[in-house]
């Protein structure tokens, strides 16, 4: 353990931001780490509380949260990093992107302040890079099985990593130009500038992964040829289908899905021609975002930093309880309570319990959307939450752009799924065996492709299984 009395001698201290005035004009990260003494002292935080649910409930990749707590207070930075490495590939990732459950699930949580447990392993993973202690760990032999993995996100990487060190051939086929997957073009450089995940992509190559970029499975290569030349498949393309808004005017102008958006932002940020595409930018317009999970949220504060004149964000679902000062009480389960993010910080009006009825256009562009207020009930014979129109409530809300941030329903199944004639579960998601075959031999999935739209942590928790369950599968180790 730590410092046995630490819990009672120091505050929690969350990571400084960049002031808002400043942060807002460029597309830079703002969580700032703070200097070394003050990460000791908050990993001195963590109690010796017997069971250590951050690590045993809260992290899906099984962290070992109170050994490298220990090793950084006692200063062995590098310690800590091989700790964090044991189960995690991506410690950099998490520790920018994860909403940490580990916290939600830390002793301390249950009456006080978590342990800042995601400020420490940003660190960890910081240091290691800084020190160039994280280097290529290229095989020592190979086995002489050949493995295609559809898809680099962070479920995908994961994968390729575990599966190349094992001594397979891995070869990652992306359809976007380059690879990442929704860390690079999901996801803000404000949360994640794209060099945190070049370093990384320049680790796995060195060590002998492959990567065909710009390549489309089942449009530019046939997923049944892969299945014939490789040795296993592992599908990990993420939850690629948006949830949509069926309503009147959903035609007009002006309204895209979340993703659209994000993804046209960050190419633009890295340089790319968008010549010939119809620019999606927030600049000088009132902005209406629906949806009030992350991605919602990096819609508006993309927005404010392209220049929004007003940004409204709306959600279907009622407003959650504000902290009380009991921390968490679901613990060691995740708490529905209210958050407010970085970029809600920044600049918004946001609102609960709205519907939406329909867009209001004129020359064929939306220029306002009508909403209703709903009353949320008892859950229905089906166990799902109920809710009603509020009578006399609706209202509008003039705008120029619209951005749906519903959410995701499950992959595409245009292409390889259909190709394969893979099962799906009652989501729409890759039914999977134990070791996460699906209905065909030698094809895995893993991630958003087999579990939904999840976290970060989920889906390199997925791509190491999946990485084990095909060794597992080819090897019978």
């Amino acid at each position: 353990m730590a410092k046995p009395t630490g819990f009672l001698e120091y505050m929690r201290q969350d990571a400084p931001k960049r002031p808002i005035s400043e942060r807002v004009r460029d597309w830079r990260e703002f969580v700032l780490l703070p200097p070394e003494p003050a990460l000791t002292q908050q990993a001195a935080r963590c109690m010796d509380c017997g069971i250590p649910y951050c690590h045993a409930a809260g992290c899906p990749l099984g962290n070992l949260i109170p050994d490298f707590n220990e090793a950084v207070y006692r200063g062995r930075w590098r310690e800590a990093l091989e700790l964090l490495h044991r189960t995690n590939n991506f410690p950099e990732f998490t520790g920018k992107l994860c909403p940490a459950p580990c916290e939600a699930a830390c002793t301390l949580a249950i009456n006080s302040a978590a342990v800042t447990i995601e400020l420490i392993e940003h660190a960890i993973a910081d240091r290691g890079f800084r020190e160039g202690w994280i280097k290529p760990e290229p095989p020592a032999s190979r086995t002489g099985r050949r493995i295609a993995i559809i898809g680099s996100g962070p479920s995908g990487l994961a994968a390729a990593q575990q599966l190349n060190r094992m001594g397979h051939a891995v070869r990652v086929y992306e359809r976007a130009d380059r690879a990442g997957g929704l860390l690079r073009y999901g996801i803000p450089d404000f949360k994640i500038e794209k060099h945190v995940v070049d370093r990384r992509l320049e680790q796995i190559i060195a060590e002998g992964v492959e990567f065909a970029t710009g390549v489309d499975v089942g449009r530019d290569v046939r997923a049944s040829y892969l299945h014939r030349k490789y040795d296993a498949i592992l599908i990990a393309t993420g939850a690629q289908v948006p949830r949509d808004l069926p309503v009147e005017g959903r035609d007009l102008d002006g309204i895209h899905f979340a993703m659209e958006y994000l993804t046209q932002s960050n190419r633009r940020g890295a340089g790319d021609d968008l010549a010939c595409e119809a620019p999606i930018k927030a600049e000088g317009k009132v902005v209406v975002v629906i949806g009030g999970g992350d991605t919602g949220s990096d819609c508006v504060g993309t927005a404010r930093r392209q220049g929004a004149r007003e940004i409204h964000q709306l959600e279907i679902l009622p407003k959650p309880p504000a902290p009380d000062g009991t921390e968490n009480p679901n613990w060691p389960s995740w708490p529905w309570l209210l958050r407010t993010s970085s970029s809600h910080e920044e600049g918004c009006l946001r609102r609960w319990s709205v519907s939406t009825k329909a867009f209001i256009g004129e020359g064929g562009r939306v220029r306002g959307i009508r909403c209703v207020e709903v009353e949320w009930g008892p859950p229905g014979p089906d166990g799902r939450p109920s809710f009603g129109e509020v009578p006399n409530s609706e209202f509008t809300i003039p705008c120029d752009l619209v951005l749906l941030a519903m959410g995701f329903v499950h992959l595409e199944h245009a292409g390889i799924v259909d190709e394969l004639g893979l099962d799906l579960d009652p989501r729409g998601n890759v039914r999977l065996d134990e070791i996460q075959q699906a209905s065909v031999p030698r094809v895995f999935a893993a991630g958003d492709a087999a579990l939904g739209a999840s976290l970060v942590v989920r889906a390199i928790a997925q791509g190491r299984a999946a990485a084990e369950g095909i060794d597992r599968f080819l090897t019978g180790r």
